[in-house]
């Protein structure tokens, strides 16, 4: 017996909410995970499998023990959306900023969606996203500001390492990720990621 589901389309290009509109409607449907683009086009983000899960968690403690640690900034997991300067609001899988940075927003917009881009993210593929999709996530980031960002891609054993004005550097079943100037002294071990 076949259980397949029929696929289901929906048409959400060019909803042209604005961010308080967009907050609310998230805000009244939080069985969904959405994100939004540039050009105001929805997605509707895929629970990920009980792996991806499980390594998602294990990126978030790391950042968090390191920050918590240093306490130089604020970490986010997955459930914490960004509005970036072009407009689109991005969840990245991990992600953090200076806490400088936090200091400067208002009470009201640290509940909110924050309207920043991180200084950080990582995004750990899951077998239900597409590649040049979350390619272009990083890109993204990049573009708006972020100073750093890792592609893990645990099918290959590859992170692909993003950082402004510099080409995508790929690295082949690395132990460990550096996090360079932008995060000091942090080290994400990948052994329990692969």
């Amino acid at each position: 017996m076949d259980m397949t589901l029929p696929l289901v389309e929906l048409n959400l290009e060019n909803c042209n909410f604005s961010d308080e509109q967009f907050f609310q409607l998230c805000q009244q449907n939080k069985n969904f995970r959405f994100e939004r683009n540039a050009q105001g086009d929805l997605a509707i983000m895929s629970p990920t499998g009980g792996e991806t899960s499980n390594r998602n968690i294990e990126l978030s403690y790391q950042l968090q023990a390191w920050n918590r640690h240093t306490k130089l900034g604020m970490a986010f997991d997955s459930s914490g959306g960004f509005i970036l300067p072009n407009g689109a609001m991005r969840s990245p899988d991990a992600a953090w900023i200076p806490l400088a940075r936090w200091d400067t927003l208002e009470p009201e917009a640290k509940t909110r969606f924050l309207p920043l881009c991180p200084d950080f993210v990582v995004e750990l593929l899951s077998p239900t996203d597409s590649l040049p999709r979350t390619q272009a996530k990083l890109q993204e980031f990049i573009d708006n500001g972020t100073r750093l960002g890792w592609l893990i891609n645990r099918a290959t054993h590859q992170v692909e390492v993003y950082r402004p004005d510099q080409p995508v550097e790929t690295l082949e079943l690395p132990e460990f990720l550096n996090g360079e100037t932008v995060l000091p002294d942090f080290q994400l071990d990948l052994s329990t990621i692969w």
